[in-house]
């Protein structure tokens, strides 16, 4: 879809304070390292992920999606009540019922008459957040909108652990459905978007494309016990890790496709700059060297914060920009791929 009347006013992060290294966590999977004769280094060597980023406890999804929410109002000079819409697009969640949304309207203190829901899909919530949100300031139903996500992912790794310690079933086998697991860190992220008029400054926004293929559903699956994703809420998930990435490529292949017809780009003029969702080093390199866009373009972030579901795409953009690799005058391209699986590029102009 072509937008000819939406602007990036700004893009926040809200990083997580207790810092988690790979090294610790095999520390703490001693006992199962031994049993299984797996070699120390192992997670950091197959992923490319040196650290991630954890909440203290007690934190829930809606108080750091708030924060970062705030920071990006500030970093536009926007009061919060300017804003018509407000979407949490997290796969973490304070409740099952009622929306998260809510509690960081709360947050944000507003109230009355906002326009606000959950959008859900996996790590690619952000993005299809994004899109719906300029969907509706495209054809003139809202002026201000924010996306805003709090992913907490301490719960899956503590119960991975937990249940990687105590399972003496487990085999190497076994392990590698649990292994995506112990990739995953914490984030919060807020994008605040506007419709262009005369006198607005922000970035604007091109284009947004999707690809699917939905028949592959079933490669990564999450199940959370109290319908949060809160301290104590036991989360579990099941990857094919492997699977999923090729299959994924192929789903991210036809969006890429899709994404220079409707940006213009062509073979001899890609953009400046690539934002990806970040899960690790094998699944980047493979991701590129299909798609055949030069490494130099990409922006990682993986190595120090692993995969953050719906926050590492907006993180990634966010540390580009803070970091001055993403700069005025540049093209920008933001991929990702969730499980499910969907593929989603946005291309903005910085």
């Amino acid at each position: 879809m072509l937008f000819r009347h939406v602007d990036f006013l700004s893009v926040s992060e809200f990083t997580a304070p207790v810092v988690m290294t790979s090294a610790e966590i095999e520390t703490r999977l001693q006992s199962l390292y031994e049993r299984l004769h797996l070699p120390e280094g192992r997670l950091e060597m197959m992923t490319g992920i040196r650290e991630r980023h954890f909440w203290e406890p007690g934190t829930l999804p809606s108080e750091c999606a708030a924060e970062a929410g705030k920071l990006a109002l500030q970093k536009a000079g926007l009061d919060a009540k300017a804003l018509d819409a407000v979407l949490f697009c997290g796969v973490s969640h304070d409740f099952a019922e009622p929306a998260t949304s809510t509690a960081v309207v709360r947050r944000l203190g507003l109230d009355e008459d906002i326009l606000n829901f959950d959008v859900s899909n996996a790590c690619l919530g952000m993005a299809s957040g994004i899109q719906v949100l300029a969907g509706l300031i495209e054809q003139g139903s809202i002026r201000y909108a924010m996306a805003v996500t709090g992913e907490n992912g301490g719960p899956l790794v503590e119960n991975t652990i937990r249940h990687l310690n105590e399972d003496v079933s487990v085999t190497r086998r076994s392990l590698k459905g649990q292994f995506a697991n112990l990739t995953i860190g914490s984030a919060a992220c807020a994008v605040l978007l506007a419709r262009r008029e005369e006198g607005t400054i922000g970035h604007p926004l091109h284009c947004i494309v999707n690809a699917s293929s939905c028949s592959h559903h079933g490669l990564c699956q999450g199940s959370v016990a109290n319908g949060a994703m809160t301290d104590g809420s036991a989360p579990t998930m099941q990857t094919d890790s492997h699977e999923l990435m090729v299959q994924g490529i192929q789903v991210a292949r036809r969006m890429w496709q899709r994404l220079k017809a409707e940006a213009g780009w062509t073979d001899g003029q890609l953009p400046d700059l690539v934002c990806g969702h970040q899960v690790g080093r094998v699944h980047r390199d493979q991701l590129f060297a299909e798609l055949e866009i030069p490494a130099i373009l990409d922006f990682p972030i993986f190595d120090r914060f692993g995969n953050c579901g719906s926050a590492s795409l907006p993180l990634a953009v966010a540390l580009a920009e803070k970091e001055s690799a993403l700069r005025p005058g540049m093209q920008l391209a933001m991929l990702g791929i969730g499980s499910g699986i969907n593929s989603t590029g946005i291309s903005i102009s910085w």
